[in-house]
């Protein structure tokens, strides 16, 4: 662009590496040449532009187009100065640039003059809804990219729950950190139509670190700009982690794709970037005993549990399951609910009851626990299987979370139990089962009565597949 270059657009050039720069410049002309606007008028050579029209031809399947209509008013949103023919529908190079460089690399300040004009075109305040609705359509977008690129790592929206509510839920959970003004939380219709000034978004933006990175995946996915190059932050890199274990199967989930992102951005960073298939009620039967057997001893673990009413909640266990009469895991342990809301619960301080797991006693209680008191566990699945509780009155003690089933004493309708993280060397070296390398094991699968379908419980460790879908 010669002299017509200006400071502020050589300065957010600047922030991208050369190759960056090449790859954003072959989009750009891939748009523009769309539109028709490379060409010469009096003899000179116009400048390239972008309209709504080639943007639209350019993302129509791996975008819906109201979030492809929303990039492009944020695109238009960016002033030009010094330019004096007034608004254009059209995108110019600078515009482009600047949107990119803003959204991708820059702070919650430098985004949210385009993500204000992304929830709406008008200026001034914004209604929650707006907000709603434009994060529902970015967690929309998310999915759709991930599955039409093919980088769900395994998972797939056939294998999973399907992620309408899912985005619901997240939306809602995102946007109840909307504070007002005077610092308040608004809920459920007055949140819904109270006002939101571009201070609170921005505020919003920069406490809410997925807004940032959902808007990061659907440019560089759904524009296919900068999305083979290496990334400077590794929540991008684990947004989904991969997936083992479900391939085959004709298993559908208890997760749903967006679930999955929120629960696996709370997990410790180290063990994001994988989940394994342990157990399914669906697939090894309705037995505690099975349950036990396909869970102890591989590392740190989501349980998901859901109940007769179409409940859907669970917790972490930071370390692995033990069968004793002793409390388990540390502060990383939290509870989480996934449907009808989605919401994770974490540790208190006021006491350490963060796991529990026994089987085969006489004197303390059979199951499956985490958090509360016997009797009165946040989450519990008794050892007579079938049945359990969440019993929180108002919360429970360990994690401050709230009666997670329908029921207080619920009837269980399914079961998954997912080790994330790389397996325990024990597991995985020799691709033996747990039950050739710990006797005590055995023994307790035997005493359990499973001795006759040890075949059932010592399944191969997967062999490391492809994460295309």
């Amino acid at each position: 662009m010669g002299n017509a270059e200006s400071s502020a657009y050589r300065s957010h050039l600047s922030r991208f590496l050369p190759e960056e720069q090449s790859d954003i410049d072959g989009v750009f002309d891939t748009l523009s040449a769309s539109s028709g606007s490379a060409g010469a008028k009096n003899g000179k050579a116009t400048k390239k532009t972008v309209t709504l029209a080639a943007l639209q031809a350019y993302t129509w399947e791996p975008l819906p187009e109201h979030m492809t209509v929303r990039l492009y008013h944020g695109m238009k949103s960016i002033d030009l100065i010094g330019k004096s023919s007034g608004p254009s529908e059209q995108i110019a190079k600078e515009q482009f640039v600047i949107f990119m460089s803003n959204l991708l690399k820059g702070n919650a300040e430098e985004k949210i003059a385009i993500i204000m004009r992304m929830i709406s075109k008008a200026e001034g305040p914004v209604k929650g809804k707006q907000i709603q609705e434009f994060t529902e359509e970015l967690i929309t977008s998310v999915v759709h990219v991930l599955s039409y690129r093919k980088e769900l790592k395994g998972w797939s929206l056939e294998n999973t729950r399907d992620s309408a509510s899912g985005v619901k839920a997240l939306a809602s959970q995102l946007i109840s950190e909307l504070k007002l003004a005077d610092g308040t939380k608004p809920v459920g219709p007055q949140l819904a139509e109270s006002d939101f000034a571009q201070s609170v978004i921005e505020d919003w933006v920069y406490r809410v670190p997925q807004i940032s990175i959902f808007l990061s995946v659907v440019i560089r996915q759904g524009l296919h700009v900068l999305h083979s190059l290496p990334d400077q932050t590794k929540d991008l890199l684990n947004l989904v982690p991969s997936c083992k274990g479900i391939k085959g199967r004709e298993l559908v989930s208890l997760f749903d794709i967006p679930s999955i992102i929120y629960i696996n951005s709370h997990l410790p960073a180290e063990l994001q970037h994988k989940w394994q298939l342990l157990f399914s009620s669906r697939l090894h039967g309705e037995s505690f005993s099975q349950l036990c057997g396909h869970i102890v001893n591989k590392g740190p673990c989501i349980v998901i549990l859901k109940d007769l009413d179409g409940y859907i909640f669970g917790g972490f266990a930071s370390h692995s399951w033990e069968v004793k009469p002793q409390f388990q895991g540390d502060n990383r342990c939290f509870l989480f609910s996934v449907f009808p809301s989605l919401a994770v619960y974490t540790h208190t301080g006021y006491n350490d009851h963060y796991m529990y797991l026994n089987h085969g006693q006489q004197t303390m209680p059979n199951g499956l626990g985490m958090g509360g008191q016997h009797e009165y566990f946040g989450l519990w699945v008794d050892g007579d299987y079938g049945k359990g509780h969440s019993k929180a009155k108002p919360r429970c003690t360990t994690y401050n979370s709230p009666q997670l089933s329908a029921k207080e004493d619920f009837t269980l309708d399914a079961v998954e139990v997912w080790a994330v993280g790389d397996l325990p060397e024990s597991v995985t070296k020799g691709k033996k089962s747990i039950l050739d390398v710990d006797p005590e094991a055995q023994a307790f699968l035997e005493m359990a009565g499973k001795s006759r379908h040890s075949e059932g419980l010592r399944e191969p460790i997967e062999e490391e597949d492809d994460d295309d879908n």
